[in-house]
């Protein structure tokens, strides 16, 4: 069972990181199009699994309250914000500073636990924290601004994470209400631009169609995925492979886009990277010392 949870994770964090990829496939189509379209053909992909799933019964009890709707909402919300800027930073040639935005959010994860969960740091987890924030006010000096792309998405999904951890509900459920709950807006986007004639709808070749369709597989199956993963391997070994994912978005930002990467740039990540590897040691060796205690 180990073997296939581990599979199933890497598999999960294995397309998010080629997603960039397919993203770039549609970089004539304005990100916020691309958005409204990957939240519909999501629900509809979402619906089609409840379906298949005969779970319509249990989601119903499961989800369908005030005190979940409402999280999922922000949540969704979170995560829209999330899809926007990383798809638009594929498209505008920043794959680099997409991938640092997802290596850097673990550790914006951490604080914001301590911050609105009241989970406090230990001692050497202090550590990574300070050299992280090093790392990124190094970039900022050398940029000569904020890497926005990368911190808003390293908060939006840390933000998202802390609302999903206090939800309800989770997993497929609660994607389900959040795509629910972004769906009219983007249907109502779609139409607007539609009459203004901006509309990618009426120009879009097959291909294109195709792909915006896809959408919705492309974000819903490495979801599922993950879950089933991360219900069979242990929690130190999801946290290994989540590094998986932002690994093949800076490869192929560099080598497949050849988008530049200075050695200043470098250093800034390199110093990232550090703060990343302490950050894991701690984890490990703290959680090897409370297994031999008990």
């Amino acid at each position: 069972m180990k073997n296939k949870g581990v599979f199933y994770a890497l598999s999960a964090y294995f397309l998010w990181g080629i997603l960039p990829i397919y993203w770039k496939q549609l970089h004539h189509v304005p990100s916020f199009q691309i958005i409204a379209f990957r939240i519909i053909s999501s629900l509809l992909f979402l619906v089609f699994v409840l379906t298949i799933r005969k779970n319509w019964t249990d989601f119903k009890q499961t989800v369908l309250n005030r005190i979940s709707i409402l999280f999922f909402t922000l949540s969704g919300l979170m995560l829209g914000i999330n899809w926007l800027v990383y798809i638009w930073g594929v498209n505008a040639n920043h794959i680099v500073e997409t991938s640092l935005g997802y290596f850097i959010n673990p550790l914006v994860s951490v604080a914001l636990g301590m911050i609105f969960l009241g989970e406090k740091l230990r001692p050497l987890q202090w550590v990574p924290v300070s050299i992280a924030a090093t790392g990124v006010i190094f970039l900022t000096v050398q940029y000569g601004a904020l890497p926005w792309i990368a911190l808003t998405l390293a908060f939006s999904f840390g933000f998202y994470g802390l609302l999903k951890k206090t939800a309800p509900a989770g997993g497929l459920y609660s994607m389900t209400i959040e795509m629910a709950a972004l769906c009219l807006p983007a249907l109502t986007y779609l139409l607007l631009v539609g009459s203004r004639g901006e509309g990618i709808v009426a120009t879009a070749s097959p291909t294109t169609w195709l792909l915006l369709i896809a959408a919705g597989a492309i974000t819903v199956i490495p979801i599922l995925l993950f879950t089933a993963g991360a219900r069979n391997i242990p929690l130190a070994m999801v946290g290994i492979l989540q590094y998986v994912a932002p690994t093949l978005q800076f490869l192929i930002g560099v080598l497949v886009y050849k988008e530049p990467f200075s050695r200043i740039d470098l250093i800034g990540y390199a110093i990232v990277w550090l703060a990343l590897i302490i950050f894991w040691l701690e984890g490990t060796l703290h959680r090897r010392k409370n297994a031999a205690v008990a």
